[in-house]
């Protein structure tokens, strides 16, 4: 197995950190090939401007059209060409971080904006009375897994379906299903560590136990069922759910994953 861990965290001596260097270790012991962008090890510029597509930057700026011409020539900037190809090399994506304001740090929703350019993430296919691109299980990135392994501060009960943070499947679910599965990458369920303001040095070794589990069985892990979208579950080219599919009294994100 290929695995590309995306760590995005400023400490390296956090929790985050340690489960990074965790996961290294236990990976390569099991034979893994693993590489790493540490985004702020790395100084990851997380901004997209009209320099990351050189001679192919319009005025004004048109980011989608603009990086998929960037794309095409091969002409994007170094540091984004490299983790596509990391992407590309990649059979399983291992996402790091921790939930800050109830999503991603800037600096990974940066790597996002400039890593997954029109082309290479998105705007591909037909578009016809049938399908509506290649995309939500299509895609350039079809065939890889993707896993987020997320450090939260508060407990578990502040972010149920009843606790006034929310489900922590919906705030990961723009993350899980709008950025990951749109290219085709399968999500596996998340790995989520509550309460991590307040670990012990023994919450820490459950916590590494349970996370070296989850890294030892990622190829036999089951994704979560998120629905195609050119498969007969949504009409088109409204992309509605078709009605009578929907489980008895689910609603929201929720209709988008099968039983």
């Amino acid at each position: 197995m290929k695995t590309l861990i995306v760590h995005a965290h400023p400490e390296p001596k956090s929790l985050n950190g340690s489960l990074k260097d965790l996961a290294v270790s236990t990976l390569e012991a099991a034979g893994h090939e693993v590489r790493v962008s540490d985004l702020y090890a790395m100084n990851w510029k997380a901004v997209v401007d009209a320099a990351d597509y050189g001679s192919h930057a319009s005025s004004p700026l048109r980011v989608a059209l603009d990086s998929g011409r960037a794309f095409d020539a091969g002409t994007l900037t170094p540091d984004v060409l490299a983790e596509q190809e990391k992407l590309l090399w990649a059979d399983t994506i291992v996402f790091q971080f921790p939930l800050w304001w109830y999503t991603m740090p800037a600096i990974l929703k940066g790597w996002v904006d400039r890593v997954f350019t029109y082309r290479f993430a998105y705007g591909v296919g037909e578009h016809s009375d049938t399908k509506y691109g290649e995309r939500f299980g299509e895609g350039t990135l079809a065939g890889r897994r993707a896993l987020l392994s997320v450090t939260i501060g508060g407990p578990e009960s502040h972010y149920s379906a009843r606790g006034i943070n929310g489900p922590v499947e919906d705030l990961l679910f723009p993350f899980q299903h709008g950025i990951l599965y749109y290219p085709g990458i399968e999500v596996l369920p998340p790995f989520v560590l509550h309460g991590t303001d307040r670990m012990t040095a023994e919450d820490y070794a459950d916590a590494a136990k349970a996370w070296q589990q989850r890294l030892l069985t990622l190829e036999s892990t089951e994704p979560i069922a998120f629905r195609r979208q050119n498969f007969g579950d949504y009409e088109i080219p409204s992309l509605h759910l078709r009605k009578g599919l929907e489980p008895a009294g689910r609603t929201g994100f929720g209709l988008h994953v099968r039983d």
